[in-house]
């Protein structure tokens, strides 16, 4: 049978149609696709591989001398650092770079506590823990504990430490040098590496906190 014109006219209609419909399903369906949920996706610098798996309960000694869990500690949006005060040059840098930052959110109204958790379970005693906290920031808190206490908080932020040896009273401390940043009920949500400025360190910080209490009952303040 012979195709007229007019057939061919209504079978390029019919595509124009089509093409428009399925133009119409494709940008629906994007527009349909759900937004991501991550209410710090723009504080993020990357994607931290393993991030649900960081961080969790732990129980540890107060440099108060008190038995304490992650609940008394971590209250308010807070940057958790493993190191120990023996430490010759790496922990108290880091710690005055956690300290300056959390000065620099001072002064902006962010209210962010410093925690310092030692893996010297052998010679950081809380009064020792006290001192030095407090030379870093009136804030810093201090955590250390036994052995196995230690290790399950370590466990628990994928951390790294090995005592090079323990029969050595000036043994040092291999040890991963990131800083956590956490949230109550919230969790860990990043990760500082050493690098990473003062000033850096507090926008980013800022950006996550604002996030945060968008999440909060009442929005945010």
């Amino acid at each position: 049978m012979a195709i007229t014109t007019r057939t061919y006219a209504i079978i390029a209609a019919t595509a124009v149609v089509a093409g428009l419909g399925v133009m119409w399903l494709a940008t629906n369906s994007q527009q349909a696709q759900p937004e991501s949920t991550d209410v710090f996706a723009q504080c993020r610098q990357g994607v931290v591989s393993g991030a649900g798996a960081i961080g969790g309960a732990f129980e540890l000694v107060s440099e108060t001398g008190a038995t304490v869990t992650e609940k008394d500690v971590i209250t308010k949006p807070s940057l958790l650092y493993f190191g120990y005060t023996y430490c010759p040059d790496v922990c108290p840098l880091d710690s005055t770079r956690n300290a300056e930052a959390v000065y620099l959110l001072d002064d902006r109204g962010y209210d962010v506590t410093p925690v310092f958790i030692s893996v010297d379970s052998a010679r950081d005693t809380p009064e020792l823990l006290a001192e030095f906290t407090d030379i870093m920031h009136p804030r810093m808190i201090g955590l250390s504990g036994s052995e196995e206490q230690i290790k399950a908080a370590s466990k628990a932020y994928r951390t790294y430490f090995k005592v090079q040896d323990p029969s050595d009273p000036y043994t040092l401390i291999d040890h991963s040098t990131q800083t956590y940043l956490v949230f109550p009920d919230t969790g860990f949500v990043e990760f500082f590496n050493r690098d990473v400025t003062p000033e850096d360190m507090a926008d980013r910080v800022a950006c996550f906190v604002d996030a945060w209490k968008t999440t909060q009952p009442g929005g945010a303040q």
